[in-house]
């Protein structure tokens, strides 16, 4: 279907940018015409094209002097009736994708669009990206427990499908992995999975982060710049931890899921976009929408389909798999073949991990370390007695009022940052959560290093 694909056609002969425009028509896409570099301005932020069909000589300007700021909006065909090796040369070291000579035939412009379009797709695939969604999804998803193989289940039922998915379960636990599974086993697999962190993102930045924005929207934005939801676009955007999502935003969010439609920051022109959204949750969103701090259309529209990930407390019979997986992962660089001892996978079984899946094999990575040359892991080189007597200790403090759960919340933190000198690997280790999480409650409780 090539409907949503617009493109723009600068072409100062009227008669044959008729022509041109109707033999595109004809292919199906939505054709804007220009006759002069003043409208093709106007039309480039107006209608946003996907690729622009430029002739290189108009009346109000010399092409060669505005095609770099061209191909910065959109890939660039040009057109010409003065073709030369040398032109065509300097068109496309200005970053044009094709370059054409009057007369065109049908076949000929049918052929540079299909091109141009194929530029514009690979524009979208950052290569950052491309490698976050090639990651091994058996990374941390691996083991044999009933728990996980529910899981399993439900990714299998839910990743042919389009829908968007829900993904709970307490930091550490796999939530990016079961995101990825999905993805990579979906139609869109051949595309882009767009991860954005919610946490991490300042409020002020969310919306065009997510949505791009106009040149000129806000001080700064010197140029314009696609949002993440055009990075994924045919693929997956992946929003993690959502319950963090500024509350102004999540109506716009809601727009985009059930509409493919959005705008960039500063734009006046509807955008669409062909994604699909999976978002995750460390927190109760059911509880926030009682509260009134996320919205119930949106927490409704995102639950039509949960996976639950269970905590490694809940499987297990997974962990010695799991720590024989990080034993042996290349990504562990070590000089001797190492092994568990039936004392050290005791240990581990027994041990509560707060941090899940991610606490485990950073606690495998550190007893990797501290083994030395000694071809066996043993209980001390785990570190967990110390860690476990640490949580198995009585904790108090004391209000002179009856507390809400954030101030309950806040004086433990605060308990934790003194008591660990500020160090957040610690902090993150004791709540379980991730240290970027940690950060965050930083930044919330607006906790100094005076306070240390």
């Amino acid at each position: 279907m090539t409907g949503g694909k617009r493109i723009l056609l600068v072409e100062d002969d009227r008669t044959l940018a008729q022509l041109l425009m109707h033999q595109l028509e004809e292919l199906g896409y939505t054709v804007f015409c220009a006759y002069s570099w003043h409208d093709a301005e106007q039309a480039i932020t107006s209608k946003d094209p996907t690729i622009t069909i430029f002739d290189m000589r108009l009346p109000d300007v010399d092409g060669f002097e505005v095609l770099p700021v061209l191909t910065e909006q959109s890939p660039v065909i040009v057109l010409t009736a003065y073709g030369s090796i040398d032109n065509a040369v300097r068109a496309m070291k200005a970053g044009a994708v094709e370059y054409l000579t009057k007369p065109v035939s049908p076949e000929q412009l049918e052929l540079a669009v299909q091109r141009a379009l194929e530029s514009a797709s690979l524009r979208r695939n950052y290569q950052f990206y491309r490698q976050r969604a090639e990651v091994d999804i058996g990374g941390l998803m691996i083991g044999k427990s009933k728990a996980l193989k529910e899981v399993f289940k439900l990714i299998e039922l839910v990743a042919p499908a389009d829908n968007t998915v829900l993904i709970q379960g307490d930091s550490g636990v796999g939530k990016e992995l079961v995101a990825q599974a999905i993805h990579q086993t979906s139609r869109r697999a051949g595309q882009n999975m767009v991860p954005v962190d919610c946490c991490t993102l300042q409020e002020n930045l969310f919306e065009s982060e997510l949505f791009g924005h106009e040149r000129g929207a806000f001080l700064g934005a010197e140029r314009r710049k696609q949002g993440l939801i055009e990075v994924a676009e045919g693929g997956t955007l992946f929003l993690d931890e959502i319950g963090e999502i500024p509350a102004p935003l999540q109506a716009k969010l809601l727009r985009v899921i059930e509409t493919g439609s959005f705008r960039r920051l500063g734009g006046t022109t509807d955008l669409t976009s062909d994604t699909r959204f999976i978002t995750s949750t460390n927190r109760d969103l059911a509880q926030m929408v009682q509260e009134g701090s996320f919205r119930s259309d949106l927490y409704y529209r995102l639950a039509a389909f949960v996976i639950t990930v269970p905590t490694l407390r809940e499987r297990r019979e997974d962990i010695p798999i799991l720590a024989e997986h990080f034993l042996n992962s290349r990504d562990f660089a070590r000089q001797v073949q190492k092994n568990l001892s039936r004392e050290a996978i005791e240990e581990l079984i027994g041990y509560h991990w707060p941090g899940n899946v991610r606490e485990l094999r950073n606690v495998m990575e550190r007893a990797i370390l501290v083994s030395g040359p000694a071809p066996e892991i043993q209980p001390e080189h785990l570190g967990l007695a110390a860690s476990a007597r640490r949580h198995g200790r009585k904790v108090e403090f004391s209000f002179n009022h009856e507390p809400t759960l954030e101030e309950v919340k806040k004086a433990y933190f605060l308990k934790l940052f003194r008591e660990y000198g500020g160090h957040r690997a610690r902090i993150a280790n004791v709540l379980g959560i991730s240290e970027r999480n940690t950060y965050r409650l930083i930044d919330r409780y607006g906790v100094s290093d005076s306070q240390r």
